[in-house]
């Protein structure tokens, strides 16, 4: 009953709330973004959600579309604006994805929507992760983010999976707030710490 029906009713509540209320953030933010990034202040991307569909997701961009010599976007670490660097370790970047809840291609807690390139290289146990809607936090999240492995990430997805209860969501959201008042386990360039999922299971 909460999994299929409760979850969706109190994800659409709070999610709308919070939209409002943190309304005045996402206009401001809207705006030095602007600024920084020639005009973008969004960040769309298209990725699997519920039963793999997909969806596009939006953030707020945090970084410039620099480029190289030779037309390549520059490293993740070298687009960083100082902006975004403070949006990415307040986590405000996420904050847009309160309308992909409302929309309902996610939910507030779950399995966080990952890359379209890594479908081929989960196993069957992971794909797990994709019978629920993703989430803007999760298990995995709370358990060291892009600090823990891939393996240990996408376990801990198909254990919030096995076990989702409204008890368990109501443990994520303490622990989330937690790490955003601590700032811990907040990576500004994950890519500096770990590899992609599809680099570390081809090698």
């Amino acid at each position: 009953m909460y999994k299929n029906y409760i979850k969706r009713i109190i994800d659409l509540a709070i999610a709308t709330t919070l939209f409002v209320l943190a309304s005045p953030i996402f206009i401001v933010l809207t705006i030095l973004l602007s600024l920084a990034n020639k005009g973008k202040p969004f960040f769309f991307q298209t990725r699997p959600g519920l039963n793999e569909k997909l969806f596009r997701i939006v953030k707020f961009k945090t970084m410039n579309d620099k480029v190289d010599d030779a037309g390549e976007l520059l490293p993740d670490s070298e687009r960083l604006t100082p902006v975004g660097v403070f949006v990415r370790k307040t986590s405000l970047d996420e904050l847009p994805q309160l309308l992909n809840v409302i929309k309902g291609d996610m939910s507030l807690i779950g399995p966080r929507p990952l890359l379209l390139r890594y479908l081929p290289f989960y196993t069957e146990e992971e794909r797990m992760r994709h019978t629920i809607r993703p989430g803007i936090t999760g298990w995995a999240q709370v358990n060291g983010r892009n600090t823990v492995s891939w393996n240990e990430r996408l376990a801990f997805d198909v254990e919030y999976v096995k076990n989702i209860s409204f008890m368990f969501d109501l443990k994520i959201i303490y622990k989330t707030v937690l790490k955003i008042i601590t700032s811990e386990d907040i990576v500004v360039d994950p890519e500096s710490i770990m590899k992609n999922l599809d680099d570390e299971r081809r090698t």
